[in-house]
């Protein structure tokens, strides 16, 4: 019985105080929470913790033996596994070989794939995964490579698990599954660290918690007992938040965007819809229910095979992203780090990288000008960063995807902008202020289209819900008519009905 202690553990990055002096203790057969805002300095603990960081000060002890990890290598031989919330795989092999990654079964030098491929989907089957260990991780939902990452922690039979808001692609089913394991893995002894912006979660699973703010230890909970989730927000953010949606009704104009009979390849039958200026408009499913898709087909990010888009009445014809663009419809994407974020640029290229052409004649770059606009959103949208000069990927996975929304803002010509999961690990301070920010466009008579996986959010802050299910919209709901019962009941493929209005 393996127990963790973290000791007065201190790291800075140049222009950040990242952690400073945060000392806690998980005993064995634990699920211990680790929460915080966004910059709060949990992902660099993480980080430590799994070898891919060193601490200026401090130590990490496993059972009582301090540790000296340099690498991820020795994180790993010391029984400790990450699963982070950016995921780790290689996207061109099968589950069965990410899962057994320098560990095949060979005979004279020669994979035996048979063996392989039957031990993996035996040990995913006694886990609870249905997932075929012989296809390619590319070829994998977001949400199942998130089960495959949590798969491969439990395969190593790690003493130390943290877990990086594992549930945050997963679908109602896929994270029964994962709580189920959490329980097991807790009552093998076990030490769980849960990293969750998700309260409910917190308090379902775990038996204490930890909560940092500025790198600061702000309180440290040996058990969950009278703890309430308005005093664990405010230790969180340094301030109550008494409503986290803050909804306020708005006059819609007309039509803004019209979408006929669109459809292509991951969505074969016909789908049509409208948003009017003004309009918050909800997306909600199940993982898997096509919204992603039917979004990536409105913006010309997948080809579509036939149907319209119309802005303001003005067809657009088959979208393409350029001329989505500079229509001033925009995209932000599910996938941050994949499909939003360009890794080896600075926070005010990654702001700037579309609304340059505005403000670049003849192709020169004006960087006074794109400081000052990166500067302007920091500020606005409370973006943790030390300047706009640092690298985007030192940022924490919240305020990435802040950076993309500044992008789009940045664009002085945006009528329709299309978020997807936009609040994905972001913390519960940032989600309202996210909010705040879509109702305030929404008033200025942007049309905001919002595709999310968490029903409350969704029900909270939209004034109408398209429910899908099977790549099909399958109910449409004004705000009266909002219900968790009857979204559900157009999200479940055996109860979906094809009810336009309620």
């Amino acid at each position: 019985m393996v127990s963790l202690e973290i000791s007065h553990i201190s790291k800075s990055y140049p222009g950040v105080r990242a952690l400073e002096d945060i000392s806690f203790g998980v005993p064995a057969g634990r699920v211990h929470g680790l929460m915080g805002e966004n910059g709060a300095g949990k992902s660099t603990l993480i980080r430590i913790l799994s070898g891919d960081a060193r601490a200026d000060a401090g130590e990490v002890l496993i059972d009582g033996t301090p540790q000296r990890f340099g690498s991820t290598r020795d994180a790993f031989a010391a029984g400790v596994a990450v699963v982070h919330q950016e995921l780790q795989l290689v996207p061109n092999l099968s589950v069965a070989e990410n899962l057994r990654l320098g560990h095949f079964p060979a005979r004279a030098g020669v994979v035996r794939f048979g063996s392989l491929f039957a031990d993996v989907g035996r040990i995913l089957q006694e886990i609870g995964i249905d997932i075929d260990p012989r296809r390619k991780v590319s070829d994998l939902s977001i949400g199942e490579r998130q089960m495959v990452e949590i798969a491969k922690a439990v395969m190593v039979d790690a003493s130390v698990i943290a877990l990086d808001e594992p549930t945050s692609s997963l679908s109602a089913h896929e994270s029964e599954i994962l709580f189920r394991l959490i329980g097991r893995l807790r009552s093998a002894g076990k030490v769980i660290l849960y990293v969750s912006h998700r309260l409910d979660e917190i308090f379902r699973l775990c038996d204490g918690c930890t909560v940092l703010r500025d790198g600061r230890l702000a309180a440290h909970h040996q058990t969950m007992d009278g703890l309430t989730r308005e005093r664990l927000v405010a230790e969180m953010v340094g301030r109550e938040i008494a409503d986290i949606w803050s909804w306020r009704p708005r006059t819609p104009g007309p039509v803004r965007l019209e979408v006929e009979a669109l459809h292509g390849a991951r969505i074969p039958q016909p789908q049509s819809f409208q948003v009017r200026a003004g309009e918050i408009l909800g997306f909600f499913g199940l993982v898997g229910a096509g919204r992603s898709e039917l979004m990536r087909l409105v913006y010309g990010a997948d080809p579509a095979a036939g149907g319209s888009v119309r802005l303001d009445g003005t067809s657009l014809g088959l979208p393409e992203p350029r001329r989505s663009i500079r229509a001033g419809l925009v995209l932000c994407p599910e996938d941050r780090k994949a499909d939003g974020i360009v890794q080896s640029r600075s926070v005010a290229e990654n702001i700037a990288i579309s609304s340059r052409r505005h403000h670049s004649p003849f192709g020169v770059v004006r960087p006074r000008q794109e400081a000052a606009t990166a500067d302007r959103f920091i500020e606005t949208l409370r973006i943790r960063t030390p300047s706009h000069r640092q690298d985007i990927v030192n940022l924490s996975g919240g305020n990435q995807q802040k950076v993309i929304l500044a992008r789009w803002l940045s664009e002085p010509e945006v009528r329709v902008l299309i978020v997807d999961e936009p609040t994905r690990g972001i913390d519960v301070g940032a989600k309202s202020e996210i909010y705040e920010i879509l109702y305030a466009l929404a008033e200025r008579g942007l049309s905001i289209v919002v595709v999310s996986s968490e029903l409350p959010e969704i029900m909270g802050i939209c004034d109408r819900i398209l429910v899908m299910c099977d790549q099909q919209i399958t109910g449409e709901f004004t705000r009266a008519g909002f219900s968790e019962g009857t979204l559900l009941a157009a999200a479940l493929p055996d109860r979906a009905r094809h009810v336009r209005k309620a």
